[in-house]
């Protein structure tokens, strides 16, 4: 059962950023895991990385190492996205979608389904949902959910949405 076509997405988002503050997930450090996804997640990955803006909440591009089409990174301390990584536990977890989870909601943001994760370091992860990649966003340590995570998510949001197509991803 994806949890996530049963949501009303546009109501939540506002609610939920304005109901989650925090800290953020990413490492200070300039390396980060590169994913290995599937040949056909490979090459939507490929295409978002070719439209991801130069610039996120006015944090300049900041690529991590190694390099690659699979990542990406803006500011220093980074923000960090990945494509192609695997699904979340907590994507399929029935608690998050009663609400019943206070450190996992789902939302959207300007037509993009999230699953937000708080992180047990209090730092914030997002994953894409009902795309057919998954696409994950690290917050480094300090940037709040409520505030920058609203930013980043609305500057990814066209590129998402250009490059990744809507419907079910690979369940690896």
């Amino acid at each position: 059962m994806n949890i996530f076509r049963h949501r009303p997405f546009g109501l939540l988002a506002p609610a939920l950023l304005v109901a989650v503050a925090g800290c953020s997930a990413s490492d200070d450090s300039a390396t980060v895991a590169v994913p290995s996804p599937d040949a056909k997640t490979a090459k939507v990955c490929r295409d978002l990385h070719r439209v991801l803006p130069g610039k996120l909440d006015g944090r300049s591009r900041n690529d991590p190492e190694p390099r690659s089409a699979y990542t990406a990174g803006w500011g220093n301390p980074a923000i960090i996205l990945r494509c192609g990584v695997v699904r979340p536990p907590k994507m399929i977890d029935p608690k998050v979608a009663e609400g019943g989870d206070p450190d996992a909601l789902a939302g959207g943001v300007n037509g993009v389904d999230w699953l937000m994760e708080k992180q047990g370091d209090g730092t914030w992860r997002f994953t894409t949902a009902n795309r057919v990649a998954y696409v994950q966003v690290s917050l480094p340590e300090g940037m709040s959910a409520q505030e920058e995570g609203t930013a980043v998510l609305t500057d990814l949001a066209a590129a998402v949405r250009k490059a990744i197509p809507k419907g079910i991803a690979s369940m690896r």
